[in-house]
């Protein structure tokens, strides 16, 4: 059972903007926090932005200003608007508990910075 479903991946222009989505099962969606992750090629996948206790939303020091994540309760859905996007953010995106514990990520979705 896929519990994740991310899209919203694309090429952009370095300085663009971009909106990913990801579906999760409600049973997750409403038990733990979620957060949004990243793998660049050859590096090991990086936390981007995090729902944690206390109403807190933690980011990245590299995406602070930039990078926004909310959350749809009625559709189990969270997102990450990325704005002045920078070659460095070039990755795949997946979403997942935070902390993850075991659940299986799913495809992710490609994101490419590019001029």
């Amino acid at each position: 059972q896929v519990q994740f479903v991310e899209s919203g991946g694309g090429l952009v222009q370095p300085g663009g903007s971009l909106r990913l989505s990801c579906a999760a099962s409600g049973s997750i969606f409403n038990r733990y926090f979620m957060a949004w992750y990243r793998q660049a090629p050859g590096k090991q996948r990086e936390l981007v932005a995090g729902f944690a206790s206390g109403g807190v939303t933690n980011y990245a020091d590299s995406v602070k200003g930039r990078f926004t994540t909310s959350r749809d309760n009625a559709k189990t859905t969270v997102y990450l608007q990325m704005n002045s996007l920078k070659p460095e953010d070039t990755a795949v995106y997946y979403c997942n508990t935070n902390p993850p514990f075991g659940i299986p990520w799913g495809q992710g979705t490609q994101v490419t910075v590019s001029s």
